[in-house]
């Protein structure tokens, strides 16, 4: 079993911090450390429990770059979660610098940018054949060299033509693209672009990422990511944070019950 990264402390703040976001929120509040017993960590709990806001901190206290390549560092949208990160200690086994952190609003703009270049590229080879109307074929192929080789290294990059699969698909080819053994990853609501099939997809990688020396810390609301085998379930909706059981979970709960007989649920609508 390989823990990088072994617990997360926080140290204390003054009583107007404790009052400010994102120290005010319960489970935040309640927070002085968190130990990390397996490769894969669940970070749970219902919506502004504090789960995203505090892998937020993880990352930026690690200085992880997100999936696309960003520094959160310049993310101003991060301004007041950098306070908790200033806060934090982060007890290690082995300090890492592989990994990263991962958010669906960060893969859905990377995806956007990609393609967007990709249109750039193709609107400029579009230009430069109709400006070499009726030169020599090696003319036109050597004003055309740069931006070929250039669209080239891009759908390496990628992996296939950037509107050639679905969002679920295309978001497992870059997740996958982008691992390496021994690795520290961070990830929020990885599910969101991803089907129940794709997510048990998403779960075989990890397994296999695991065997690697890899470590996860993943906030989901997933049940099916949650089953992963041998995982420590932290819930955010605790004060403190504490481990809960697969089964005990609201998340489970519900969805199985709700799949027993949807009826009991859809008759109150």
């Amino acid at each position: 079993m390989t823990l990088h990264l072994r617990s997360i402390r926080r140290r204390p703040v003054d009583e107007e911090t404790a009052g400010q976001y994102p120290f005010n929120i319960p489970a935040i509040q309640s927070l002085t450390g968190l130990e990390l017993t397996a490769p894969v960590t669940f970070l749970v709990g219902e919506n502004g429990s504090g789960k995203s806001t505090f892998i937020e901190a993880v990352a930026l206290n690690i200085g992880a770059y997100t999936v696309g390549g960003k520094d959160i560092q310049r993310d101003e949208t991060l301004t007041a979660v950098r306070a908790l990160a200033d806060r934090l200690q982060l007890i290690w086994r082995i300090k890492i610098r592989d990994g990263f952190f991962l958010r669906a609003e960060d893969f859905f703009g990377y995806v956007q940018r990609l393609a967007q270049m990709e249109a750039e590229l193709l609107a400029e080879l579009k230009q430069i054949d109709k400006e070499y109307a009726g030169r020599t074929e090696k003319a036109r192929s050597l004003a055309r060299m740069p931006h070929v080789s250039e669209l080239t290294a891009l759908r390496e990059q990628y992996g296939r033509n950037l509107n050639a699969v679905s969002h679920g698909e295309s978001f497992l080819e870059l997740f996958q693209s982008r691992l390496k053994p021994g690795g520290l990853y961070l990830l929020d609501e990885p599910e969101t672009p991803l089907s129940p099939m794709r997510q048990l997809t998403l779960l075989s990688m990890i397994k296999q990422m695991t065997a690697a020396d890899c470590q996860f810390i993943i906030a989901t609301h997933s049940p099916i990511l949650m089953a992963f085998p041998d995982a420590a379930i932290l819930s955010f909706d605790y004060h403190p944070i504490r481990a809960v059981a697969y089964d005990t979970l609201e998340h489970v709960t519900i969805t199985r019950s709700f799949l027993n007989n949807p009826d009991q649920y859809l008759r109150h609508l």
